[in-house]
């Protein structure tokens, strides 16, 4: 049968009961099922959103790995976004998939977010439009994007049962609003429901918030569930879930449907409505990439491609990159340098949980500094203090047995409850942090040992240290002497996923130059417990080795302050990485890991010049921000992160970055602080619309630093603003024009912020934020004197607000005003523009 031209409801009544029930959930982790005898195909997919990893966890495919969501937020630039959606289509596609799961368009309520770093930014406006152009990228390239996660999952506490209760004002005007604008712009082709409940229900089965999204704003595509957050049969079929993943399933079960519909509390006219969306999907994909759906390639790296990819992700990481404080001491451009922090020589790329990824290449902070550096630059380094929660993994002084790269990785079978004698699976691999989610032998089964076999080389004669997290129980050996045992029940903590034991650390004595044998013993199955006891089964099996020399902390932190006093400029590269920020939990605090702020605070006190540079996706506190010359937020910079870096601090590239969230100075100053956990299964949204840079404004609390700040190596000035409005309720536009002139020295591009401020208040109106984020866009490059007018467009949402009574949107009429803003909390030029009463629903 040619699919490709099939009437979708002709082929639905051909299918059988069984074949129904098939396509409503997946066949396995990735992929929908296909109908061979309908030439219906199967559908793949892979995770994002800043990447295309494939189907693998453990052995990833090597890819490109683009800069995360806050920092191309950062760039305030629709055409970044859209160059990032041309790319990740590549890479999905190279991939052998068809739909990436991206954009992530959750609010960045509490920055203490974990998955924040995979969001935009707390402003809908922001968020929506960046969103449009993303998808915009990857669909013009024949690939489905799903924008996720509708709705509420703005934090990761208890996030599979809390009810995020959200009145109607803050729902529609801030939670709803980027998908909204997502969905008027770009259409996406794919929503994922997040894992929470909305006001009572689960998302996957509320269907007052899927008629919003298929009623009120027509989206006629399909509907997945997060991987496994579908909690029901009949409730999640009638309220308009259409897919249930990963498969196979545990609820969409043959003998379930068939009971459910033989108890009439669904129909086969409701599942086959469900179909009709399903395979009308599965064709429209089919019909942009035909080449992909009907031949499944093997997942590749896309080698071919690295150089310019590697161009683009470092274009997107210096336009995102932002500028926080500069008392002239950047650009650098001679004298010696004194390279400090935990992340100057370490692979940070971005966060974790579905986010991660295994770059096929890496440019870490000195590794870029030491590639642009002027000639009249000379570098030294050192680490200055631990800020990962885990040792490193694996370096070059690991070697397999036989002396070549990687190490030996056996997986034995349980016999009789022990290992057996003779290994099942011989396999070699390079990077000790294993997730081993998918992989499976049929010899093995669901519980087996594992047993890595490595030499290892000491590069220095003292103490060295190992550590290891695991899911089940372990065993470290070193020349057959067993030197760490996790064997007893321990705390599972943040690592894979919940089932992982928090880093267990062993400390050696070596001498440099002499070979050592290491062994580490893994068994899949979690601690005996005590008689009695219950036992709760690991979902994952996996292992994190890391290995590192002893540092004392004391001498490492005063060889810091040594170089930096010797130095006429230090720079620090400090900040997170994947083990704090990630799916799955939250941040307890804004705090630099560890001792961090004791390093810059020191190093600061004798250095003649401080720069201080954040890798981070989110925000942070900087107690030492009065001590030190110049911060450079870089965010996760990707593949390219040490490249995008080094170009803004030498100044080969004008910073151009703002921040799309605010940084608070303290928890206490954030406005969801104390209603971001779920507390008795409730987390209730109390500051309404009043969230981000709203909540500063309106409670006059000074943030560190505002939304939308950013300094540059040049200086821009704003003129001839002027606004124009068309049209009616139906299709009522504003545009908005102004002029941008750099001003200064140095050429650079600029982002212009567009605010909108509501008529002065009366008897009946609502309360409204004084300055909303309506409109953006981003200059070419100018050179000094050079000017560039900027024309930007804003719908009727612009001036609108949700109105509870009449469950509609309406407009303050009277006289509104229209400002460029350096920030959230400074205006500049502005104007006006009257409107009169509007109301209207729907898109």
């Amino acid at each position: 049968m040619d699919f490709l031209h099939a009437d979708i409801r002709s082929l639905v009544d051909q299918l059988s009961v069984d074949e129904k029930v098939l396509l409503l959930s997946g066949k396995d982790y990735w992929r929908t099922h296909p109908i061979p005898r309908l030439g219906i195909p199967s559908i793949k997919m892979t995770d994002g959103p800043n990447g295309a990893r494939g189907e693998r966890f453990f052995k990833m495919i090597p890819a490109t790995v683009l800069p995360n969501a806050t920092a191309i937020a950062a760039s305030f630039s629709p055409a970044i976004a859209r160059e990032a959606g041309n790319l990740l289509a590549e890479e999905t596609k190279a991939r052998g998939a068809s739909v990436l799961l991206g954009p992530t368009v959750n609010m960045a309520r509490n920055p203490l977010g974990g998955r924040t770093f995979e969001s935009f930014s707390e402003d809908p406006t922001l968020s929506g439009r960046m969103a449009a152009q993303y998808i915009r990228g990857l669909q013009e390239n024949g690939v489905s994007a799903t924008i996720k996660h509708f709705l509420g999952n703005d934090q990761e506490h208890d996030r599979m049962g809390a009810d995020c209760v959200i009145q109607p004002r803050p729902l529609r005007e801030i939670y709803l609003r980027p998908f909204q604008l997502a969905q008027a712009y770009s259409q996406p082709l794919t929503y994922m429901t997040s894992y929470n409940k909305v006001n009572g229900t689960h998302v996957s089965e509320n269907k007052a918030l899927l008629d919003v999204l298929r009623k009120e704003w027509g989206f006629s595509g399909l509907v997945v569930s997060d991987w496994f957050g579908t909690y029901s049969v009949t409730e999640a079929i009638n309220a308009g879930l259409d897919l249930e993943m990963p498969g196979p399933p545990r609820w969409r079960q043959k003998a379930l449907i068939r009971q459910s519909v033989n108890a009439h509390k669904t129909s086969w006219e409701v599942v086959d409505e469900r179909l009709v969306t399903l395979l009308t999907w599965v064709q429209t994909l089919a019909r942009m990439s035909p080449e992909i759906v009907f031949n499944e390639a093997p997942e590749r790296t896309r080698w071919e491609h690295k150089d310019t990819d590697a161009e683009l992700v470092r274009r997107i990481g210096t336009e995102g990159i932002v500028l926080l404080k500069n008392d002239s001491v950047l650009p650098i451009r001679r004298g010696s340098v004194a390279v400090i922090g935990p992340n100057a020589k370490a692979d940070v790329v971005t966060g974790g949980g579905s986010a991660r990824l295994r770059p096929a290449w890496v440019v870490t902070p000195w590794e870029g500094l030491e590639q642009y550096k002027p000639e009249q630059v000379s570098l030294t380094y050192t680490l200055g203090c631990k800020g990962a929660k885990f040792l490193p993994v694996f370096g070059p002084e690991f070697t397999a047995t036989d002396g070549k790269p990687g190490f030996d990785l056996l997986h034995f079978a349980i016999v009789d409850g022990k290992q057996a004698l003779e290994p099942t699976v011989v396999d070699r691999w390079g990077n000790s942090d294993l997730i081993l989610y998918d992989f499976y032998h049929p010899d093995l089964g669901n519980d087996y040992f594992t047993e890595i076999r490595a030499t290892f080389v000491a590069p220095l004669t003292g103490a060295w240290e190992f550590e290891a997290s695991v899911t089940g129980q372990g065993w470290l050996f070193i020349d057959d002497t067993m030197v760490l045992d996790i064997s007893k029940e321990q705390k599972r903590t943040s690592s894979f996923f919940g089932n992982g034991t928090e880093g267990t650390i062993v400390q050696i004595q070596v001498e440099k130059g002499k070979t050592y044998r290491f062994t580490f013993l893994h068994d899949s199955r979690a601690p005996p417990k005590p008689p009695g006891a219950s036992s709760t089964p690991l979902e994952i099996v996996g292992m994190k080795l890391g290995s590192f020399q002893a540092i004392q902390a004391e001498e490492e932190m005063a060889k810091a302050v040594r170089i930096a006093s010797e130095a006429e400029t230090s720079v620090l590269v400090v900040g997170l990485n994947q083990d704090w920020e990630s799916e799955s939990y939250d941040r307890p605090t804004l705090d630099l890991p560890l001792r961090t702020n004791e390093l810059i605070t020191k190093v600061a006190a004798v250095s003649k010049k401080t720069v201080v540079v954040i890798q981070a996706g989110s925000a942070v506190s900087m107690p030492w921000l009065d001590k030190v010359d110049a911060v450079v937020y870089s965010w996760y910079g990707g593949n390219e992160a040490g490249s995008a870096i080094a170009q803004i601090v030498y100044g080969d590239v004008n910073p151009s970055g703002r921040l799309p969230l605010s940084l608070p100075r303290r928890e206490i100053d954030i406005a969801a602080r104390l209603n971001s956990r779920s507390t008795r299964t409730r987390i209730s949204y109390d500051e309404g619309i009043w969230m981000g840079y709203r909540h500063f404004n309106a409670r006059g609390i000074a943030p560190l630093f505002a939304f939308g700040f950013g300094l540059s190596y040049t200086e821009f000035e704003y003129d001839q603003l002027s606004v124009d409005t068309t049209g009616l309720a139906e299709d009522w536009k504003l545009h908005a024009t102004v002029r941008v002139t750099n001003t200064g020295a140095t050429a650079g591009s600029h982002s212009v912020h567009f605010y909108l401020s509501p008529p002065l208040p009366t008897a009946t109106s609502l309360e409204h934020p004084e300055f909303t984020l309506q409109a953006f866009d981003k200059t070419r490059i100018l050179a000094p004197g050079a000017s560039e007018t900027i024309t930007v467009e804003m719908d009727k949402y612009a001036i609108s607000h949700w109105d509870e009574m009449s469950e509609s949107w309406r407009v303050e009429p009277g006289q509104w005003g229209v400002s460029i803003g350096r920030d959230a909390s400074s205006m500049c030029v502005s104007t006006s523009f009257d409107i009169a009463a509007m109301s209207w629903r729907g898109l």
